[in-house]
Parts: C-alpha cells; sequence; structure tokens
C-alpha cells in the first residue's frame, strides 16, 4: 500500500505548526494508496472529527489534543486513531488493519495509538484518560 506524499506532509505540518486539529485518511482501494480525506483547522472540536468520521467505513485519523495536567500544565498528544467500525466491509477492515503499522511508520511523531470499533472506544473520556 503506497502512502500519497500529501499525508506526511499535512501531518507534519499538523505535529509542527499546528496547523490543523486532526486528519482523516482514507484507503483508495483502486489506487491503493492512502490518501488525505479531510482536514480539521484549529478551531474544530473533538465532535467535529468524530462527526467527520464515517459509521460505516474504515479510516486512518490523527487527532492533536490538548489537556492541562494536574499540575496545570498546558499539553498535547498526537493520537493515531485506526477506525473500524462493525458495520464496515470485512474485506475493507482486513485492507485497513494489514496496511496499519506501515501507514503509522510513515508519521513520524505519533505518541497515543488508540483502535476503535465503535464511537464510544474513541470518546473524549478514553482519549483523555490515554493522554495522561
Amino acid at each position: 500500500m503506497a502512502v500519497n506524499d500529501d499525508c506526511k506532509l499535512k501531518f507534519l505540518e499538523l505535529k509542527a505548526k499546528r496547523t490543523y486539529r486532526f486528519i482523516v485518511f482514507k484507503i483508495e482501494e483502486k489506487q491503493k494508496q492512502v490518501i488525505v480525506e479531510k482536514l480539521g483547522d484549529p478551531t474544530q472540536s473533538y465532535e467535529d472529527f468524530t462527526a467527520s468520521l464515517p459509521a460505516d467505513e474504515c479510516r486512518y485519523a490523527v487527532y492533536d489534543f490538548d489537556f492541562v495536567t494536574e499540575e496545570n500544565c498546558q499539553k498535547s498528544r498526537i493520537f493515531f486513531i485506526a477506525w473500524s467500525p462493525d458495520t464496515s466491509r470485512v474485506r475493507s477492515k482486513m485492507i485497513y488493519a494489514s496496511s496499519k503499522d506501515r501507514f503509522k511508520r510513515e508519521l513520524d511523531g505519533i505518541q497515543v495509538e488508540l483502535q476503535a470499533t465503535d464511537p464510544t472506544e474513541m470518546g473524549l473520556d478514553v482519549i483523555r484518560s490515554r493522554a495522561g
């Protein structure tokens, strides 16, 4: 599975310049490559992000999560989320699962990985608990 250069460029912008709040990636099965499907600007919320994921199709996503520690420090964590809903096609799940590690390696700077098959597995409470 090839990775479109745009994926890496946009991820670097999110990581270094914080140009985006999130990026949703999609595998183009015909072209056999991962492409950028959607970019979320920094003002968008976690709800905007989860609404960008299709209910019945797999996606990869990166989310830049800001939080405040118990010591009152402002921090951020870059999450990689493998979205693989139960209702998606079996073939699609297999393609996403088998390409995930290679794709993730292309994105240097991921701090937390999350696998989700339904929205509750990537709720804001889960993100918060994994960030700390």
